[in-house]
């Protein structure tokens, strides 16, 4: 582990000087990242400007929803995004090209191209979450003070092993990263919005089969103050840390899997 943290920061301290050799470039694409993200937002602000609720939510508490899972979703992309990237190396061969060197293969698909722009993204939320923080009239407490920290990391651990699991399912499908994407980008989407507008079919599926819930739903409906769609209990706001646990094991249990199936290209 040791080992692959260190390989993960050295590619991308290499891939950071790259990218700051031209710091105008670098400026414009970060920002680039944040006003294109930032759209999302603005479509919410446009529903809001037709009607006052939004499945029983007020505009700031979908604010606190978007950014919430922006934020975590952010984090994981910056971290783990060019996991994306991996069917084009399997479908060309230049897969192997990152077996045959002494560094986990994960972390050099990981740390690939890695893009500083994708801070914008991160800001942007932030500054969502941050409005929403401001507006809404929380009775704060020590566990939900707690929680907010947590949501963050706990969420983008959970974006993180989705991207892997992903990735590893690359291996066999060899080019599927618009299934990747699916749960990756569009479950960024799905979460921005409250659950009590989606099928309860829906919120127990992101819940029990892939658990997207607890990147915010389950720990935000517990700092809001609001009911469970549902009908869990209020300590499975608790479960956050358990679950990030858990993906990040699985995901890693299916890239070993994913990687010990590759057989590489040919004809």
């Amino acid at each position: 582990m040791a080992d692959a943290l260190r390989a993960y920061g050295l590619i991308v301290a290499m891939w950071v000087r790259s990218t700051m050799a031209y710091r105008a470039s670098f400026a414009m694409t970060t920002f680039g990242n944040f006003a294109a993200t930032g759209f999302d937002f603005v479509a919410i602000l446009l529903m809001f400007s037709h009607v006052d609720a939004l499945g029983g939510y007020t505009l700031p508490e979908i604010a606190f929803l978007y950014g919430t899972t922006s934020t975590a979703f952010g984090l994981a992309d910056l971290v783990m995004g060019s996991m994306d990237r991996l069917g084009r190396r399997i479908r060309d061969g230049t897969l192997d090209t990152l077996l045959v060197r002494p560094v986990p293969v994960l972390a050099q698909v990981a740390a690939d191209r890695f893009a500083l722009r994708r801070l914008g993204r991160i800001t942007q939320g932030l500054l969502v979450l941050t409005y929403a923080l401001v507006t809404l009239d929380i009775e704060w407490t020590a566990g939900k003070v707690a929680m907010m920290p947590l949501m963050l990391l706990c969420g983008g651990a959970i974006f993180a092993s989705v991207f892997v699991a992903g990735a590893a399912f690359q291996f066999f499908a060899q080019d599927a990263a618009e299934v990747q994407s699916s749960f990756t980008y569009g479950g960024n989407t799905l979460l921005q919005y409250p659950p009590s507008i989606f099928a309860k079919d829906l919120v127990r599926g992101v819940t029990f089969v892939v658990p997207l819930a607890f990147v915010n739903w389950v720990p935000s409906l517990y700092v809001l103050g609001r009911e469970n769609p549902i009908g869990l209990p209020g300590w499975f706001a608790l479960l956050p840390p358990v679950v990030a646990a858990g993906c990040l094991g699985l995901a890693a249990l299916a890239w070993r899997t994913g990687l010990r199936s590759y057989r590489s290209t040919g004809n």
